[in-house]
């Protein structure tokens, strides 16, 4: 518009007293100005519009003062996602916060406990689809390295696996592992690399022991061999040659009581040899129904009682006490028993001693013989097994809710009296 139009205006309306052919001038000179800077808006917006809003594409949600909005999928966008997350994004209705940067890029970022995503693009539907690509991305597992089993070494590899269970075993568990391990199966084994041993070589190795009649030493070996390659086979990847070894079946002695018998000529030995190293100990595990590794835990308590640490314990768990009474038969013996001097006493001298009494026995038969006394003599079946460290069994009324009070057990102990 010239300048003559915009006076002509400014004159018509600061002038009333004016011609019609004027005001008829100014009239189009107004429309035209009003048409001028209409088109001058429409340009400026277009100029200004982002490529998604011009080409007529999804547009962001607006943000609306402090309301939070974000990203929501419709349900056919839903259908190109993971069915994991899927089921995630329908039912929990989340929303996926996102910014719109200075430079006009659209960022959207997860930070949740199973999911961590951070994607961006210029536009506000390629970010929607960059999103549902990422959610893809996070299905899929992380290939692990693959280690190759012809570098690995069975002695060292066997050493690793020990240091792992000393950690997790008890001291005396982890001491049989370790002289397994250094005596048996690293002189055999070390020198190969986990791929050269097969299961002939360990199937052979193993039939070795048992042609020499060591069938518990084949068997304690077997199992050691099976923790170790159970390990080996998930680092590296591959079968473990153990899977098809097998050994002959082998009927473990159980163990029974002593004949009355039996358990007269062991106390009329331990009368007449009362200097003798083992018979402390012997009199002890006979009358008090303890394993032989639970002797050097012993103490007395009132008189009444012989307090036990019981050993059969997970590593990690508290120490579980146990509480024997001093029933009749062990009265009688009580004054033949040193309970300090049995404490120390060496297995082997317990063993060799049993051993030359009664040839057929061994020492953990005496532990049997406790049990089978204290029933026969009518003592109740759950409180023998409190007495020795036994898990008790049956309904939830005897495990859980049942307390023995002490006079109880102790009413129930003076059963055990019988002649010898």
């Amino acid at each position: 518009m010239t300048e003559e139009q915009i006076g002509n205006i400014l004159r018509v309306i600061g002038t009333a007293n004016v011609s019609e052919e004027q005001r008829g001038s100014a009239t189009a000179d107004v429309l035209q100005l009003a048409a001028e800077t209409f088109t001058k808006q429409v340009f400026t917006s277009l100029l200004n519009a982002k490529p998604n809003e011009m080409k007529g594409e999804e547009k962001a949600p607006q943000q609306r003062g402090r309301q939070k909005t974000g990203i929501r999928f419709t349900k056919q966008e839903m259908k190109k996602m993971p069915m994991k997350y899927r089921k995630i994004f329908a039912h929990e209705d989340i929303i996926v916060p996102y910014r719109l940067r200075k430079d006009g890029v659209y960022e959207a970022r997860v930070r949740r406990k199973d999911l961590h995503i951070e994607v961006s693009a210029r536009d506000f539907a390629a970010l929607k689809e960059k999103f549902i690509r990422a959610l893809h991305k996070e299905e899929e597992p992380v290939p692990a390295a693959i280690k190759d089993p012809a570098a690995a070494n069975f002695g060292e590899f066997t050493l690793q696996w020990l240091e792992v269970k000393e950690a997790l075993v008890k001291p005396s568990t982890f001491k049989e592992y370790d002289r397994l391990c250094r005596k048996n199966l690293i002189p055999a084994f070390g020198q190969y690399s986990l791929a050269q041993i097969d299961r002939d070589k360990l199937q052979s190795y193993l039939l070795g022991f048992v042609k020499e009649g060591k069938h518990r030493t084949a068997e304690k070996l077997a199992d050691l061999l099976r923790c170790i390659f159970d390990v080996a086979a998930d680092d590296y990847k591959i079968p473990s040659p153990m899977a098809k070894v097998v050994l002959p079946r082998y009927q473990t002695k159980k163990g029974s009581a002593l004949t009355y018998e039996e358990e007269a000529k062991l106390v009329r030995y331990c009368r007449e040899n009362a200097d003798n190293a083992a018979t402390d100990a012997i009199l002890a595990l006979l009358y008090f129904g303890m394993r032989q590794s639970e002797l050097a835990t012993m103490r007395v308590t009132d008189g009444k009682w012989l307090e036990i640490e019981t050993s059969k314990e997970r590593l990690g768990q508290d120490v579980v006490l146990r509480r024997a009474p001093f029933t009749p038969m062990a009265r009688k013996v009580l004054p033949l028993i040193d309970f300090e001097k049995a404490r120390t006493t060496n297995t082997r001298t317990i063993a060799s001693t049993i051993k030359r009494v009664l040839p057929a026995r061994h020492v953990h038969e005496l532990r049997h013989t406790y049990v089978s006394r204290c029933k026969e003599c009518g003592v109740a079946g759950e409180v023998v097994s409190i007495w020795v460290g036994h898990s008790l069994t049956g309904t939830i009324t005897s495990t859980v809710y049942t307390h023995y009070s002490e006079e109880f057990q102790l009413r129930e102990a003076e059963k055990v009296n019988y002649a010898l």
